[in-house]
């Protein structure tokens, strides 16, 4: 395990030595490598740093404005590129071009940021399984394999690239962050896109916002799962009000994991499972089913593409 104390002396001097006299933006998502991310370059360079959410139109419901609470005490930027990335995944179904194109349109948004304040770096939370993944060819996390290659700033400063995440929690613990961001569920860098199967489109992305909203609705506070989402992986028929309805089907998973290399599925109860697939087939008009993921990684990885 990671000194933590220690990590962050290094850490903030690092980054002060790389960013020199300059300005740095950086990607503020919201959880918790982000977070710490940006506690240590505050620490480290003040003012200096441009902190900038991204609303991709890919969020959790209710996110942004989380986010905007979460992080009212900082001078958080916060851009709506919804449209921009919608349009770009039009037509894509490929889930490695998904993740290129999305960790392409990031970086652009971040350049047209940095140009308007002068900012020289892109600061991330990059951590260690991020890269292991995508040099081991498993899926392209969309700040590393996602990146394109050129990129319009001096360099990009990642001060957490060595950790795992249960090492960041002992980091943001030492920071003396809140419990809600140190213990926050991993979301993934590309949002709500990487849950649906398939073509992102807007319809999809809402079926997938809501069902996600009550599984973790009926998951999180029971069972604490390291991670929970739903997400919509096909097409299937069914039957509602008497009418048969060619409808989507949602994939609910849920799974305990420690630093994201390895997880376990959550072992729900029956009577739970009933529940949470009435919730859904009720709440979400265009959903037909609802099937529950019991497949640990490996063989399987935690989100579905």
């Amino acid at each position: 395990m990671v000194k933590a104390e220690k990590f962050i002396e290094e850490a903030i001097a690092d980054i002060q030595q790389k960013a020199g006299d300059d300005y740095v933006v950086m990607a503020l998502s919201g959880g918790v490598d982000s977070s710490v991310c940006a506690e240590l370059a505050k620490r480290a360079i003040g003012d200096r740093l441009i902190p900038i959410y991204v609303d991709t139109g890919l969020m959790r419901k209710g996110e942004s404005e989380r986010i905007r609470d979460l992080f009212s005490d900082i001078n958080l930027k916060m851009v709506d590129a919804a449209d921009e990335f919608l349009s770009a995944l039009a037509g894509v179904s490929d889930p490695e071009e998904k993740r290129k194109i999305i960790g392409e349109k990031f970086i652009r948004v971040f350049e047209r940021e940095a140009r308007e304040t002068k900012a020289a770096y892109l600061l991330q939370g990059t951590i260690y399984p991020d890269i292991i993944e995508s040099e081991g060819g498993i899926k392209s996390h969309h700040n590393v394999g996602g990146l394109p290659v050129d990129i319009d700033f001096k360099g990009v400063i990642e001060p957490l690239v060595d950790l795992y995440k249960d090492e960041v929690r002992e980091v943001a613990g030492a920071l003396a962050m809140p419990v809600e961001i140190q213990h926050r569920m991993p979301f993934p860098g590309p949002g709500l896109a990487v849950r649906c199967v398939g073509e992102v489109t807007e319809e999809k992305i809402e079926i997938v916002r809501e069902a996600n909203a009550i599984a973790e609705e009926e998951l999180v506070e029971q069972f604490n799962p390291w991670q929970c989402l739903a997400a919509v992986i096909g097409l299937g028929t069914g039957v509602k009000g008497d009418i048969r309805l060619h409808g989507w089907i949602v994939a609910v998973r849920a799974v305990y994991s420690r630093d994201a290399m390895t997880a376990e599925p959550v072992e729900v109860p029956w009577e739970n499972l009933h529940r949470i697939a009435s919730r859904i087939t009720a709440e979400i008009p265009g959903v037909s089913r609802v099937v529950y993921d019991i497949t640990p990684k490996p063989p399987a990885t935690i989100e579905y593409e």
